[in-house]
């Protein structure tokens, strides 16, 4: 296929993502074929479903979306499916794959070198792989289909440093064309060529040369730009706003101008620029909580997936309040599965003190109940039991107003990261369990993500494959589960 070619076009699109909840406004761009292309846009804008508009699994209400005739195209999507979960390897990738049957087997083995995974028994579970593995499965679900278009849907998410620094390089060699949605700046700078923009507002897209950075600083310029014309305009408004109302007190002929003077203002007031409220970031917060002394957790053993199988090694780590400890160690070694095992209280790993509130941050977010809706989830944990504290905690995390009734399943992933933010900023808890917080969250939102967690005065345990983010955090104590095997 020609690079010249273009390969994807949209017309004029427009797509409504249930009722009265618009996803895009007569929406225009094309992509040529070899390009790489980022798909920005805040937390909710509707990246995911533009991926789905792609793929064809869901129709626009207006406009045509043309892909070339020869061109095959498959997605890497956030997570695996709830109900893919239970599935063999086997079972996973025959959804994917069109060849033969007794070619299944080396073609996994083939993409999974890709994407950096030794070839796992095909008999085993999906649910039995760690997030950074499924990560992977998901890459290779789409590598196995080896499309002409590749859209890949936050793809460093649960991977390790060794697992980012493989698919980047991967991708920088990747001659097809690629569509990527995410919101680790390094790793899009590294490989692609231009940027998709989606106004959450406007639901519009912009089409950008250059890299994230490039793009944030555009945007930026932009938007002063355009305050400052509104500034202007405002001043103009003024002035003609206070001579209508001298002219019109005089009377007479002063009438006609004094109505002339105000139609003016009007029309100022019409070229008046929106400003873009796109791109908002969190403003500062603080997750308080009771002050309790002595030893909050003892930690006594920990389960690891070695090469030799799971092994039982013994830490003995106290933590008191204010200490921060930083669980590392490469995707697949049994990092989320220790702390589901302190989150729940194993005494076999861990000892939590009485009384001490525990809150969890589940990096699939299956600590929440995805039937309820966000007001029923965030309603027990206020102080006063009230909608006023829900929705005043939901604006507080740029959750908009029109989604607090809504079911977390409605949600995109980055919204639910926020909630669950909202929920623990709500709960108070003493002692704060993290896995991968940053995974799904606008990068913009990470530096004020850090600072919370870096002032946090209760214990911390946290994972995090995100070196920027951990460096703005107080570690003070690191339990590195590759150094026990």
């Amino acid at each position: 296929m020609a690079k010249e070619n273009i390969v994807l076009r949209f017309e004029n699109v427009s797509f409504e993502y249930g009722h009265k909840k618009p996803i895009l406004d007569e929406v225009s761009f094309s992509v040529r074929s070899g390009m790489k292309v980022t798909l920005m846009g805040q937390n909710g804008a509707g990246k995911s479903s533009l991926f789905k508009l792609i793929t064809g699994e869901t129709q626009p209400q207006h406009g045509h979306i043309s892909i070339d005739s020869l061109a095959t195209v498959a997605i890497a999507r956030q997570v695996i499916p709830r109900d893919e979960l239970d599935f063999s390897v086997k079972e996973f990738f025959v959804k994917h794959f069109s060849g033969k049957e007794w070619e299944l087997e080396m073609n996994i083995r083939e993409v999974l070198e890709i994407v950096n995974m030794p070839m796992p028994p095909l008999e085993k579970k999906i649910r039995e792989f760690s997030g950074g593995q499924q990560a992977r499965l998901l890459l290779a679900s789409a590598l196995i289909q080896d499309p002409d278009i590749l859209l890949l849907d936050e793809p460093t998410n649960n991977l390790d440093y060794a697992g980012i620094e493989h698919l980047t390089q991967f991708l920088v060699n990747y001659e097809k064309t690629v569509l990527v949605i995410s919101h680790d700046a390094e790793f899009l700078n590294a490989f692609t060529h231009g940027v998709l923009y989606l106004d959450v507002f406007t639901h519009k897209i912009e089409q950008y040369a250059g890299d994230y950075y490039d793009v944030v600083e555009e945007i930026k310029r932009r938007i002063e730009k355009e305050q400052s014309e509104n500034v202007r305009l405002e001043r103009t408004i003024r002035e003609k706003k206070d001579q209508s109302n001298v002219f019109a007190n005089k009377g007479g002929k002063l009438r006609a101008v004094a109505k002339r003077m105000r139609d003016l203002a009007e029309e100022l007031e019409e070229n008046k620029v929106d400003i873009r409220r796109e791109d908002k970031t969190l403003s500062p917060f603080t997750i308080e909580c009771e002050d309790i002394i002595g030893r909050i957790v003892r930690i006594k053993t920990v389960s690891l997936v070695t090469s030799l199988g799971p092994a039982i090694k013994h830490v003995d780590l106290d933590l008191k309040r204010n200490t921060h400890l930083l669980v590392s160690g490469p995707n697949g070694i049994g990092k989320s599965t220790f702390l589901e095992a302190l989150a729940r209280g194993d005494e076999e790993r861990v000892t939590i003190a009485p009384g001490v509130k525990v809150g969890y941050y589940r990096q699939d977010f299956s600590t929440l109940d995805f039937h309820k809706t966000v007001a029923e989830t965030l309603l027990p944990v206020t102080s006063d039991g009230s909608m006023e504290t829900v929705y005043r905690t939901t604006a507080r995390f740029l959750l908009p107003a029109e989604l607090v009734q809504n079911k977390i399943e409605s949600l995109s992933e980055g919204q639910k990261g926020l909630l669950m933010f909202a929920y623990l900023f709500l709960q108070k808890p003493e002692l704060l369990i993290l896995d991968e917080p940053t995974n799904h969250i606008n990068f913009r939102h990470l530096p004020v993500i850090a600072e919370a967690l870096d002032k946090y005065k209760g214990t911390m345990i946290f994972v995090s494959h995100v070196p920027g983010f951990v460096a703005d955090i107080r570690i003070d104590e690191v339990l590195d589960l590759e150094s026990l095997v």
